[in-house]
């Protein structure tokens, strides 16, 4: 199983330069990806600008949002745009983690009609792969850039729905876990597989996951300030997310052996403590340093 590791970029008041910082070593310490959070109503830096700039100073490490947010972020054509120019700025080492997402203040924010996100959800989709496919959209005839690879960069779908998992089938290569350990990716990864073989879809859809971990001195209250402050909105399931955050070496190495038990393709490890010396311990923790 792949291990990456998700930028700060969604902690508050965090620098510009760390996150570039941060993209540097975690690519010198050996993760598979690098992970971008998304919000529209939180003080956390956009995704698909922050993985830009991460291209710009890595040359081998993939780039994962995990997950974006599709329906408020308007036509899927622009949409197609942004993602295939970081898909080439990174010579393809794009992949997308994408769902139809649950916060209706970020729909509220950017006036984007809620009720109506399913169906807006599939219209991008559809989009995204004409123009990655390149049809024709006027007198210059395709949206560019051409995407590095044949049919865009990999989609991600997220969620836990029959039409997430129906979308997964028509549009992506995989699927992605927004949150849950190893046993609620083993039940919905079950789905996922069964999903693609009802479809008729040929080999195996990529499984992905993420967490989230905080290791070393403080590494609980770290842990307890940042996913307190990121789920509020979400009530009383807040409690369930801070416990279930990774605050030991033991934790990140049993749930990436959980992980990979369960047939886990890649774990995304999303850091509640940005000092840079925590992708250090978290390469330690996971096994590959």
């Amino acid at each position: 199983m792949d291990v990456g590791i998700g930028l700060p970029s969604t902690i508050p008041g965090i620098r510009g330069r760390l996150v570039l910082d941060w993209a540097r070593a975690a690519e010198e310490a050996g993760f598979s990806t690098l992970g971008t959070l998304d919000r529209i109503v939180y003080g956390n830096l956009e995704p698909i600008s922050t993985l830009a700039a991460a291209a710009a100073v890595t040359g081998r490490i993939g780039l994962t949002t995990a997950i974006m947010i599709g329906p408020y972020r308007g036509n899927g054509a622009l949409l197609a745009k942004q993602l295939a120019t970081v898909d080439r700025l990174s010579e393809g080492r794009l992949t997308v983690g994408i769902a139809v997402g649950s916060r209706p203040d970020d729909f509220e924010a950017t006036a984007s009609p809620y009720e109506r996100r399913g169906k807006v959800f599939d219209a991008q989709l559809a989009e995204m792969r004409a123009v990655w496919a390149g049809e024709s959209r006027g007198y210059a005839g395709a949206i560019g850039p051409a995407p590095m690879r044949p049919g865009g960069p990999p989609l991600l779908i997220g969620g836990g729905s029959p039409a997430a998992f129906r979308r997964m089938t028509e549009y992506g290569a995989g699927w992605i876990l927004g949150a849950g350990g190893p046993d609620a990716f083993t039940a919905a990864a079950a789905k996922a597989r069964g999903a693609w073989g009802e479809a008729g879809r040929e080999g195996e859809p990529r499984l992905v996951a993420i967490g989230y971990v905080s290791l070393g001195d403080e590494a609980e209250q770290h842990a307890r300030s940042y996913l307190g402050d990121y789920y509020s909105f979400a009530g009383a399931y807040v409690d369930r997310v801070v416990g279930s955050a990774l605050i030991t070496q033991q934790a990140v190495a049993d749930t990436v052996a959980g992980f990979t038990a369960a047939g886990c393709d890649e774990l995304i490890l999303f850091p509640a403590n940005p000092d840079l010396q925590q992708i250090e311990l978290i390469a330690a923790a996971a096994g590959l340093s």
